[in-house]
């Protein structure tokens, strides 16, 4: 299981990296594994400023539609527009090219809140 230590994460499921006042989203891992195949990837909110916990976009695959909840309250300033192409590319690189949003974040101390990587184990039990 890949859980890499510099990102923070959620009790939903999403990884977050910071930089400055800007984070980038995912799913992590462990909740592509278990979502599978995932074949399509909705954000309908671009532009939108949202609180924290709010549904941000919706991961749909094989399966199963999972909503996709905001980590931190923010402006979601970009979205991963390739995954409109090759919504896979959560599956086979969830922190890398499978990168979902971009949020300006408006709480920095909210980041507080988020999970390590040693956490976030101890939630999923790996």
């Amino acid at each position: 299981m890949n859980i890499p230590v510099n990102l923070k994460y959620t009790k939903d499921h999403e990884w977050v990296s910071i930089e400055g006042d800007t984070a980038t989203v995912g799913i992590t891992d462990f909740a592509q594994k278990e979502l599978g195949d995932i074949v399509y990837v909705e954000v309908e909110t671009l532009d939108q400023t949202l609180d924290k916990d709010e549904v941000f976009g919706t991961v749909e695959a094989v399966k199963t539609v999972s909503d996709l909840f905001l980590p931190l309250t923010g402006e979601i300033i970009a979205f991963n527009d390739a995954l409109e192409g090759t919504p896979e590319s959560v599956n086979s690189d969830p922190y890398g090219a499978g990168w979902m949003i971009k949020i300006k974040i408006a709480n920095m101390a909210e980041v507080d809140d988020l999970l390590s990587s040693d956490s976030y184990k101890e939630l999923i039990g790996a």
